[in-house]
């Protein structure tokens, strides 16, 4: 069996018959002699099969990721003097860049940062056309490879679907004599377009393996733990309320009059959402999966608990795909942005301009974390909030963590465990880069006169003061030069899943005891107490969980914290309808050129967000409703 990325008939297939119809979503491309010779046997249709595939494997960019660029996690300087390594159009979004005319990440046409997932649609259709051409594929084959292509069509349509809401349904490639009215097709309303996607779940999940034995030869190939987990993600996202009861898109309809959106919440949406958690869950356990633990490397020495507890959350996302035991799925292609997290911790990495280092995490982000009592920094009674930007140094009880004799501001100290996996700031311990000692690890200098991670030039700039530390392989080193060690991006992990579950309990109503144990098992993971005994012992709303709405804010808050940098927080404000607040206030960092430490901890502005109702739905580019004009546009674009 080949590797997945080892695909060669894309180009072929990729043309439309008539150039005009670029723009339509299903006419069936020209070359039926070519189509015939890829399914003229088994092994031609296998790598058919993974022209299907390719499409994952050109979105391995984080940058081009809306989940990433759009959430508030990142900022990326615009006003770099040499920016030649990286496209900063996923991240101007925020600055109020998107247009209809030129959409930014268009994922409906491929262009300006997307990928046309209309075409990758269209590939997946040819698949189960032809499949029963090659006379030597097995039938037991043959279902595995159907189940896998449902499997992507629905993956494909449900990326669509978060972008742009209620999308047309294309289950079938229009013959290429089609007449032109025919190819006018319309956007289905979202009930519509959910049901059509588990449809396609449903029906592949049984002829899926659970697990991918062979991992040397089929890893990254769809099995029925993905099926099920992408299922719950599906109907959690249509139960939420971006679509489930909106009123802001009551007014979209189709031009028929038919209405995209239900403006009625309906409550049987979150059972529905709630079943698929579950059923995910009880097979991913049945298979093997469980939360990930460090298990130390070779050469690492000398860890206590507490570093152990921070490469626990850390390894949860670079640790090898074989031997991640909560990984549920993950992009086939190695994590490519790694440099753009890595700061500089030497004297010889301050010359080598491999490592940008440029992705700068803001201050809010930074705050989204939890104290060392497991809730939040202005609930905590006994962690001092108003004097969060005094100064403190390091000492031995904070060795893990804080430089010794290190000054830093306060809200360093006394922060929860993936505070310190997740971030790197100045004055924070990293672990990693070639030093298994931990006695000896590196302090990370953003500021003064020995600082390696400050800016030295335009070029390589931290806008922040704060660097996605999480997205780094410890085991990577930059020094004199860039050793990388590679990592898969997880699309899912199974931590992702038991908040999803919690949040659906939660949503239908159930008593915050049967939320808490989904959740208490992420947070023990992180080192952390119940949520029941974090906020009666520590939080100045000690009730907030017995709740509805206070176990909604700690469990969006902990899927925040918990999945932050991974693409998925930024989805969820997006169908939690939050994201206008968070992109409400102004995005700061440290006032990073400055040295001294008065100076330097400093907010200033990086970036003010421009959001509002119209920007939780990308804009359909405008010259598409020209070429189709049963097409309508999503609100005020």
């Amino acid at each position: 069996m080949k590797s997945i990325h080892k695909y060669i008939w894309m180009a072929l297939l990729a043309v439309c018959a008539v150039s005009s119809c670029k723009k339509y979503l299903d006419v069936t491309p020209d070359g039926v002699g070519t189509i015939d010779y890829a399914f003229r046997n088994r092994n031609e249709a296998e790598n058919y099969l993974f022209t299907c595939y390719s499409t994952l494997q050109k979105m391995q960019n984080m940058h081009y990721d809306a989940g990433f660029t759009t959430s508030g996690e990142i900022v990326f300087p615009n006003n770099l003097s040499d920016n030649t390594y990286m496209d900063l159009t996923g991240f101007n979004i925020l600055r109020g860049l998107q247009t209809s005319g030129n959409p930014a990440l268009n994922y409906w046409d491929g262009n300006n940062g997307g990928q046309d997932l209309w075409q990758a649609i269209r590939r997946c259709n040819i698949m189960l056309e032809n499949v029963d051409k090659p006379v030597d594929l097995s039938p037991s084959e043959k279902k595995r490879w159907i189940a896998e292509t449902k499997f992507l069509k629905a993956y494909y349509h449900f990326y669509l679907f978060r972008l742009y809401g209620p999308i047309p349904v294309v289950d079938k490639n229009l013959d290429i004599n089609s007449p032109i009215p025919v190819t006018k097709i319309k956007r289905r309303p979202v009930d519509t377009v959910v049901n059509y996607m588990v449809r396609l779940l449903d029906e592949a999940a049984p002829d899926l393996p659970p697990v991918i034995e062979n991992t040397a030869k089929e890893l990254g190939r769809i099995t029925s733990v993905i099926t099920l987990s992408l299922k719950a993600q599906i109907l959690a996202t249509a139960a939420s309320s971006l679509f489930n009861g909106n009123p802001d898109y009551a007014s979209i309809k189709n031009k028929d009059g038919e209405a995209l959106f239900n403006p009625t919440f309906d409550a049987s949406k979150w059972d529905k959402a709630s079943a698929a958690c579950l059923a995910a869950i009880t097979l991913s356990e049945k298979s093997g999966l469980k939360l990930h633990t460090y298990t130390p490397e070779a050469g690492i020495d000398n860890l206590n608990d507490t570093l152990t507890t921070v490469l626990a959350t850390q390894t949860a996302v670079t640790a090898r795909w074989e031997t991640n035991t909560e990984l549920i799925w993950a992009n086939y292609t190695t994590f490519p942005e790694e440099e753009y997290c890595f700061p500089r911790l030497t004297q010889k990495s301050v010359s080598n301009i491999i490592c940008a280092g440029t992705f700068a995490v803001p201050i809010s982000e930074q705050e989204l974390f939890y104290t060392s009592n497991g809730v939040p920094i202005t609930e905590d009674k006994t962690w001092d909030y108003n004097d969060r930007y005094g100064f403190r140094t390091g000492d031995d009880a904070n060795k893990s963590y804080i430089g010794v004799d290190y000054q830093t501001v306060k809200a360093h100290f006394n922060r929860e465990p993936r505070f310190y996996a997740d971030l790197g700031f100045d004055g924070g311990v990293w672990f990693g880069n070639g030093v298994g000692d931990p006695d000896n690890a590196f302090v990370l200098r953003g500021r003064g006169p020995e600082s390696f991670a400050g800016p030295k030039d335009n070029v390589r700039v931290n806008v922040s003061g704060y660097w996605p530390k999480k997205l780094v392989n410890y085991l990577s080193v930059y020094d004199d030069g860039y050793n990388r060690v590679p990592y898969h991006m997880p699309l899912i992990r199974l931590a992702d899943i038991y908040l999803l579950y919690a949040e659906a309990l939660n949503e239908q109503g159930k008593p915050y005891t049967e939320a808490a144990q989904y959740i208490d098992k992420v947070r023990a993971r992180a080192g952390l107490k119940g949520v029941a005994e974090s906020w009666t012992k520590f939080s100045s709303n000690p009730n907030k969980f017995t709740t509805k709405e206070g176990m909604r804010q700690i469990i969006h808050q902990e899927r925040r914290i918990e999945l932050a940098f991974e693409g998925v927080p930024g989805y969820d404000l997006r169908r939690w309808k939050e994201l206008q607040g968070v992109m409400s206030k102004p995005l700061q960092g440290w006032n990073v050129r400055e040295s001294t430490l008065e100076n330097y901890y400093r907010p200033r502005l990086l970036a003010t967000p421009v959001f509002n109702t119209r920007n939780y739905l990308w804009p359909i580019q405008d010259n598409d409703l020209i070429v189709d004009g049963n097409l309508v546009q999503n609100l005020n674009w």
